[in-house]
């Protein structure tokens, strides 16, 4: 998976979550601790009950088959393009899986909760949307991943994320360990479809169009920028993926 997004969201991400981290060294309910018997290793402590461990390979196969399709959120919830998303979705009959980033999920509770109530499943994207999670520390990575996972939790009313996706696809081996062993199943995607570089609809589902064959897991984004193209774009591409056959589902787990 190549990694993308633009820098300006992914910086304004990381500014607003210098206090989130600060908050969360003294409140998380998920703990980085050191290791002493093990050469100061980070290991991921949890005061919340356990979550069934899953599969640490990154998944992107449909629950539905071989002509299952999922369709795939990211980086909100949005005030603005959230609720436009979620419309067309109950409109359509489609449940998707959204991937949250923490900050924004913190900041607008009642948008998790609206997702859950309307059948779809969440997704951790961790809590600043660091592109480079993967050049850091496995320390870093684990507040970036449990702090985000907690305030998901919390914004949600107790809804876990059962998938974890890297930003930009940033995954490690340690990251997708740690989120499998906290039930969250590493989510790869098979069709980008560009639009957090707003190329116009008419880009965006043709790149669909082209790359469905690719595989089952479209990305999508509610946030980062001006979703108008990607509200319309989706209005075209769902029927059209009716009409070729296939039924949307979830990522298997």
């Amino acid at each position: 998976m190549a990694k993308h997004k633009g820098r300006g969201w992914n910086g304004r991400l990381l500014a607003a979550a210098l206090g989130v981290t600060t908050l969360a060294a003294v409140t998380s309910v998920w703990t980085a601790q050191a290791d002493p018997g093990d050469a100061g290793k980070p290991q991921a402590r949890a005061s919340a009950p356990v979550v069934a461990a899953v599969s640490a390979e990154i998944v992107h196969a449909s629950d539905r088959g071989e002509r299952g399709v999922n369709l795939t959120i990211d980086d909100g919830p949005d005030p603005k393009w959230t609720p436009q998303v979620l419309q067309l979705l109950k409109d359509s009959g489609v449940k998707a899986t959204f991937c949250m980033v923490g900050t924004q999920a913190q900041a607008y509770p009642d948008l998790v909760k609206a997702v859950v109530a309307d059948g779809h499943r969440l997704c951790n994207h961790t809590v600043s949307h660091d592109t480079t999670m993967d050049t850091k520390s496995e320390a870093y990575q684990s507040q970036q991943i449990l702090d985000a996972e907690r305030m998901i939790v919390k914004a949600s009313g107790g809804v876990h994320s059962q998938y974890y996706r890297a930003p930009g696809g940033a995954f490690t081996p340690y990251s997708r360990q740690l989120a499998a062993s906290h039930g969250m199943r590493p989510l790869g995607w098979n069709v980008d479809s560009r639009d957090f570089e707003r190329p116009g609809t008419d880009a965006m589902v043709t790149t669909v169009k082209n790359e469905i064959a690719n595989g089952p897991t479209i990305l999508f984004h509610d946030a980062g920028g001006e979703r108008s193209q990607t509200v319309e774009a989706l209005r075209e591409v769902l029927p059209w993926l009716r009409e070729q056959g296939y039924v949307f589902g979830f990522p298997v787990r």
